[in-house]
């Protein structure tokens, strides 16, 4: 309480004023008159001390309701206090959490409700897109047991690999459009980012294969942070084909993680072009597709059908669970780029 500074100020006034008056009294009335008049300034100080000091305990108890009610106490106690202007700012508190309450519950439902529209649209685009992949299956099937029609029998199986790609494309967008609305639920359990990772690479197995790029793990072991690790997993498949699009055959992607007492930390490089220098301030930008030199078809030489949404994927997904990604290119002894590099932390604590 006396750390108060306004208080400290007017208890000194108070005692000021009691000296002030002790001397004069017993300048005047003698030196018999003195205790008195020092009783009675105590008399006046000691009952002020006390309610102020009451008033404090009041406040720290308001301050701990507040406090519960920012860590998510839905109930402020409005029965702990008399009349007088604290009682007012409790209950005009109260109106307020419960005002906040009646939001957060609106919100939560418009959240419910857009996820269930989500699902429910890609449910009615997925089933046409199936049909339809199905039928140009069976029809190019056919027609390449007809024989004599290679020409249509190429261009259905175009047709399929653009089928593909927008079923990749809806799936990506409405997985965007959950994460924007606050509608994906995240988990916050243990997450042994060995196992993360093999999850993340087992989808790209064939395709890392057919590109003849060589694949190399190398995570410590008991490395772990507090997270989802099946849509990390997801993000970081993300990562990894972006790299694997953007390495020549022969090249090499690398995934790394360790731990230390600030984060769990995951690299993936990759033995590509890297990024240009204009691009890096927007590799997570969506639909972005940057390019070194001058050909904007550089910028995927493997696989130049990508729609530069991996990576704003990804990067949604790493920062709902609290984490950073950064990117960057890897460069060797002589500062010569010698690939892309993405940077992930999840940190323990908040620095």
């Amino acid at each position: 309480m006396l750390r108060n500074r306004e208080v400290a100020r007017t208890l000194i006034v108070s005692l000021a004023l009691v000296a002030v008056c002790a001397l004069a009294a017993a300048t005047c009335c003698g030196p018999e008159a003195l205790p008195w008049v020092l009783l009675a300034g105590a008399a006046a100080t000691v009952p002020w001390l006390a309610l102020t000091r009451q008033r404090y305990r009041a406040l720290a108890r308001l301050s701990q309701n507040i406090d519960a009610v920012l860590h998510g106490d839905r109930a402020l106690d409005l029965g702990s206090m008399n009349e007088g202007e604290l009682a007012i700012l409790q209950s005009e508190l109260g109106k307020m959490v419960s005002r906040l309450n009646l939001t957060a519950e609106e919100l939560a439902r418009e959240k419910q409700m857009l996820a269930d529209a989500l699902a429910d649209i890609s449910h009615q685009i997925k089933t046409p897109l199936t049909s339809l992949s199905i039928t140009t299956e069976l029809v190019r099937k056919s027609l390449a047991a007809r024989g004599n029609c290679a020409d249509e029998v190429e261009r259905l199986r175009r047709i399929e690999e653009l089928q593909l790609r927008v079923e990749n494309l809806v799936s990506a967008l409405l997985r965007l459009a959950r994460l924007d609305a606050g509608a994906l639920s995240l988990a916050r359990d243990p997450v042994d980012v060995a196992g993360m990772v093999h999850d993340a690479a087992q989808p790209l197995a064939i395709a890392f294969d057919i590109a003849d790029i060589s694949l190399v793990i190398d995570v410590d072991e008991g490395c772990s942070f507090i997270g989802d690790r099946a849509w990390t997993a997801e993000a970081l498949e993300n990562i990894l084909k972006n790299c694997m699009e953007h390495t020549p055959a022969g090249g090499t992607v690398t995934v790394e993680a360790h731990e230390d007492a600030l984060a769990c930390r995951i690299r993936v490089t990759d033995t590509g072009p890297g990024i240009a220098d204009a691009d890096l301030p927007h590799v997570f930008e969506r639909f972005y597709r940057g390019g070194r030199g001058t050909d904007e078809e550089q910028g995927s030489k493997v696989n130049p059908s990508g729609v530069g949404i991996g990576l704003s994927l990804a990067q949604g997904l790493i920062t709902a669970q609290d984490g950073t990604i950064a990117a960057s290119n890897a460069r060797d002894a002589s500062g010569a780029i010698i690939g892309a590099r993405f940077d992930i932390a999840f940190f323990k604590a908040i620095v």
